[in-house]
């Protein structure tokens, strides 16, 4: 995927959902993987020319894993001309050693979006932009009607009602097949996940299923996120016009 599709797709996700505002100062949540690096380069350059000038910030929550390495991930920021910072935390131990969750991924998940919220407050950002692609909001919706029995996927845009810091997924048309093909052709410097439990989780178990279906039935995917965006889902927002702020969570359990 060449750079000019890849902000193509960005700034249709963009616009279609009204993500952007002039003055946003934009947090993107690094970890390190092909998916947040190309995020982080693609706003990095939409917003050298976008109509509604913003800016954009990166940061890295450092879980604390043996292994984990983000020298690269700072020289591609410093290139990008981005501002970088790295949140030192031990939420690895806390998880994995001392409390040996049997579902680690979602008090993680939990405890990194803590330590990312605050230092995205610090910095004086107003929004954060994660880096789910399509294929994540298709994968999201099979693991809630499968493990949950509803019919869901995160939102394109939602917000912290405790913060007031909206959250943004711009990738949302982008499929991982094109991020991949991108990394490749751009050399983006990817991090290998230090995580020890990665690619044994339900995502993975979902990853491999919607796989499984696109073989048998070719644009089954399409389809599927097509349902997700016109399903009229509770609390998604509707591609619109005005500034929606989406569906209200909070930004700590």
């Amino acid at each position: 995927m060449t750079e000019q599709k890849l902000l193509s797709l960005v700034r249709q996700a963009v616009e279609r959902y009204r993500m952007i505002q002039t003055g946003d100062k934009i947090a993107v949540g690094v970890s390190g993987g092909k998916d947040s690096l190309t995020l982080l380069y693609a706003l990095s350059r939409l917003a050298s020319f976008y109509p509604e000038p913003f800016s954009v910030c990166a940061v890295c929550v450092d879980l604390g894993m043996e292994g984990a390495n983000f020298e690269g991930i700072k020289e591609f920021a410093g290139k990008l001309g981005v501002e970088f910072k790295i949140v030192s935390t031990q939420i690895g131990q806390i998880v994995l050693k001392e409390r040996k969750e049997s579902n680690p991924c979602s008090l993680c998940a939990k405890m990194r979006k803590g330590a990312l919220v605050k230092e995205a407050l610090n910095m004086g950002c107003n929004k954060i932009a994660y880096a789910h692609h399509k294929d994540d909001f298709v994968e999201t919706m099979l693991m809630s009607l499968i493990f949950q029995g509803r019919f869901y996927a995160f939102p394109p845009v939602t917000w912290f009602e405790d913060t007031g810091l909206q959250i943004l997924r711009p990738l949302m048309l982008t499929e991982e097949r094109q991020v991949r093909a991108f990394c490749r052709k751009y050399e983006i410097p990817v991090m290998k996940s230090p995580c020890p439990v990665d690619g044994t989780t339900s995502r993975a178990y979902a990853k491999e299923l919607l796989a499984r279906i696109c073989a048998e039935h070719p644009g089954a995917k399409d389809r599927m996120f097509h349902a997700l965006t016109e399903g009229k889902i509770e609390d998604w927002p509707t591609a619109f016009p005005g500034n929606q702020r989406g569906r209200k969570e909070r930004s700590s359990s």
